[in-house]
């Protein structure tokens, strides 16, 4: 396993060409890069890869797949029902062990660097790595497709990619690189040809008009069926099954069904416990209650047959371990990201077993919103261990580059600027985590009233050190510049407001 886990999936305007699919994907075929699933749909003309790899592998595969799809790809005769700018039309990079959002970003920036060097083929920038906030959209980039950036990108200013000329490569267009979490694309098909119908449920479920949060969407023809076609861009805040439901609902009105839906390339696993948790509505359920889930935790040590108190040590022993360890990381950040998370488990803990009582059935609906939503602090508390680890190692690569390097303050104050907003964002979850379990008290089992107790205890003193961890970083920052000190004033705001909670 690489000591850094990148996903890629970039899109290629390709859906009708098999060896021309498999030609891009033999040329990032390269060591340490690995292909987990290779889609492709005729009606809308385009492939979707997914890759995994290390980060500096993937990066190099990535730029060789651009340069066979420059070879291979004719945007001026090109059609399908997807929208396109590129033979290469889209690169996002998704953090997955050992690197962090920002990592992403840095790639996205070397690469759309490289791409265009190579290949003369322009690159814009969003999500994440967006230089400026309407790019970081995707649609606002790829407005107008290939036909319309050509006609005008030598003319207007906003048209300026982040990197090349004023000028589309003549057959391949443009690309865009960014980075982001990963994204659920999700489809649903009507039992009707009106894909008029599709456009306006997808314009209902999209954010962009007043729909639900965290989704894009379209409406296509695909198949001779009309299809809501969408993205998820943040499935634990606004989960699939929760579209699915305002899809279905939404078609009513106009007198169709969903027949079906599709995932196109892969799903986090975790979106589907979410849905099943949702439509079997499985009382008191958990992750664990998954075989494959029990399985991995008992083949990797996180339980015990037999004596459950070894087990569960054996579970927390290796981390408490590396605390003690006379390194610099993991430290006092993530053991409060390790106590938030605590937090969260313990308090959903007396949710679950206090939800679907008959004694608490009238705070139903309150216990399950607070199991939900702590859940999504619980892995956001954990992602949060790691990510404070590497944030720290950043800032000493950055110390240590710094005389090397013409911009190594600038480097410097971007490391302490990202390795503050860990803890903060820590603060400002295990506030919440607190307030949920204070709510909890009246409305679950008085008999798991130390357990909230605990809860929030943990909470308290992963507020104490996560603050603590914002400001040590904070007066490291030399505040020489205005964006600097502006930074460090309305951080300091933020940590203050966080305390008197």
């Amino acid at each position: 396993m690489p000591s850094t886990l990148v996903e890629c999936v970039p899109n290629f305007s390709e859906g009708r060409d098999q060896a021309k699919v498999d030609a891009i994907v033999e040329a990032m075929n390269i060591p340490g890069v690995y292909l987990l699933d290779q889609k492709m749909d005729s009606d809308h003309n385009r492939c979707v890869i997914t890759l995994v790899g290390d980060r500096d592998a993937i990066q190099e595969a990535v730029i060789r797949g651009v340069g066979k799809a420059a070879e291979l790809i004719d945007l001026t005769k090109h059609q399908g029902a997807h929208p396109r700018m590129g033979a290469a039309d889209v690169i996002p990079f998704i953090p997955i062990e050992g690197v962090t959002i920002e990592d992403c970003v840095a790639m996205a920036r070397r690469v759309g660097a490289e791409i265009s060097k190579r290949f003369q083929i322009p690159v814009y920038l969003y999500e994440a790595a967006a230089t400026t906030p309407e790019r970081q959209n995707l649609e606002n980039i790829r407005r107008g497709q290939f036909e319309g950036i050509r006609a005008d990108i030598a003319t207007n200013p906003a048209r300026k990619p982040d990197f090349g000329g004023p000028q589309v490569h003549p057959t391949a267009g443009a690309t865009v690189v960014g980075a982001r979490k990963a994204l659920v694309a999700y489809n649903v098909f009507l039992n009707t040809p009106d894909v008029d119908i599709a456009k306006k449920i997808a314009k209902a479920v999209r954010f962009s008009s007043g729909g639900l949060r965290f989704v894009k969407g379209a409406g296509f023809l695909v198949r001779g069926m009309a299809q809501v076609s969408m993205n998820l861009t943040d499935f634990e805040q606004t989960p699939v099954h929760r579209v699915f439901e305002f899809v279905k609902r939404e078609a009513h009105r106009y007198g169709v069904i969903p027949v079906s839906s599709e995932i196109v390339g892969l799903i986090p696993k975790k979106a589907l416990e979410q849905a099943a948790e949702w439509f079997l509505q499985v009382e008191n359920f958990d992750s664990s209650l998954i075989l494959e889930n029990r399985l991995t935790a008992v083949m990797t040590g996180k339980m015990a047959i037999g004596n459950r108190n070894a087990g569960l040590r054996a579970g927390v022993e290796p981390f408490i371990e590396q605390l003690a360890a006379p390194t610099a990381t993991p430290g006092g950040g993530s053991a409060a990201a390790a106590a938030g998370a605590m937090a969260a488990a313990l308090a959903a803990m007396v949710a679950s077993m206090s939800r679907g009582k008959k004694a608490y059935a009238q705070y139903e609906s309150q216990l399950s919103e607070a199991i939900a939503k702590l859940s999504q602090l619980r892995e956001e508390l954990k992602s949060a261990i790691d990510a404070d680890a590497e944030s720290y190692n950043v800032v000493m690569k950055a110390y240590k580059s710094a005389k090397e390097s013409s911009d190594g303050e600038a480097a410097i104050s971007s490391a302490l600027k990202q390795a503050t907003s860990v803890p903060l964002g820590v603060a400002e979850k295990v506030v919440e985590v607190a307030e949920i379990a204070t709510r909890l008290k009246p409305i679950t089992n008085p008999n798991m009233k130390s357990d909230l107790t605990t809860a929030i205890a943990l909470a308290k003193a992963a507020l104490e050190g996560a603050l603590a961890n914002v400001e040590i970083n904070l007066d490291s920052l030399k505040n020489d510049s205005p964006k600097d000190e502006t930074f460090v004033n309305e951080t300091r705001k933020q940590a203050a407001t966080l305390r008197r909670v």
